[in-house]
């Protein structure tokens, strides 16, 4: 009684607890019953090889949207919903767009590329070679030689290349002089628009250059051209090789007119020579 002379609040002091704490306690109470009875919190986690997947399949398709992605992984079996998808897959900043390289399978069908190389004989002679190229699938559609190139050989060389049925639409070359005004006046009858590289640019000219060092490494560079018609059957005969043999990394190993894969059971390993020797094809025959 003395204390509450001194000290009029006395009485709440003695209340332990509020009754809002009460009620705090009694929620936490309840939230971590039901995360026991649960054993998680939340949603499950996604695997992150579901995630990287959805990644990659948006970023290489750029068009796709959701749905279309969604409908592909359940073709997979992968069972998650479209909303999950649409959370982690890539967000493109800019209007969607196919890549550079969509771009140029869609149409390396329609196009086909030409160029000029120049080869030394055994009497220093200088043999010049024309090389057609396909852009589908890297066919060296056709090769000759001459001692003096003009426009209208040149053009008659490459009409020849493309035939009369399913004319390709366009060909890059260079602007050598090599090819005129007669030789843009030919080919256009023909049907075929002149995609033009920019000047000393070899690289807008890239599959008919590279085809001209695979040419040189692979087979000139390793032979004397005694004269023109040695140098057009040499030509000839890699450019056969190269069509229907030789595998390359872009066409997934494969050659650009495609060959058949041979299994264990149709025969031994035997080899048959190419180009005078300078490489083989390795075909499995009957015993």
């Amino acid at each position: 009684m003395l204390v509450s002379k001194f000290w009029p609040g006395w009485r709440d002091a003695l209340c332990i607890v509020r009754p809002e704490t009460v009620i705090r306690w009694h929620r936490e109470g309840f939230r971590r019953y039901w995360a026991r009875k649960c054993k998680s919190r939340g949603r499950p986690v996604l695997d992150p090889r579901i995630r990287a997947l959805i990644r990659r399949i948006s970023q290489a398709n750029p068009l796709w949207r959701a749905p279309r992605i969604h409908g592909e992984l359940l073709k997979l079996g992968i069972e998650i919903s479209q909303t999950t998808v649409a959370k982690y897959m890539t967000r493109n900043r800019k209007p969607p767009s196919q890549g550079w390289r969509a771009f140029r399978e869609n149409h390396a069908g329609d196009i086909i590329a030409t160029d000029f190389f120049t080869v030394p004989t055994a009497t220093f002679r200088v043999l010049f070679v024309l090389v057609v190229l396909s852009h589908d699938r890297r066919v060296i559609l056709h090769t000759n030689v001459t001692t003096a190139p003009t426009a209208e050989w040149t053009a008659r060389q490459v009409i020849e290349a493309v035939g009369l049925d399913e004319v390709p639409k366009f060909l890059v070359r260079d602007r050598d002089r090599k090819f005129g005004l007669s030789f843009s006046r030919q080919v256009e009858s023909a049907g075929l628009t002149e995609l033009l590289t920019a000047p000393a640019s070899p690289w807008q000219n890239a599959y008919a250059e590279r085809v001209i060092g695979t040419i040189r490494r692979e087979c000139l560079d390793h032979v004397i051209i005694l004269g023109e018609r040695h140098l057009r059957r040499t030509i000839r005969r890699y450019a056969a090789y190269y069509n229907g043999v030789r595998t390359h990394p872009s066409l997934e190993k494969d050659s650009p007119q495609g060959g058949l894969v041979q299994f264990p059971g149709e025969g031994s390993i035997r080899s048959r020579p190419h180009c005078g020797g300078l490489h083989h094809e390795y075909l499995r025959l009957a015993a």
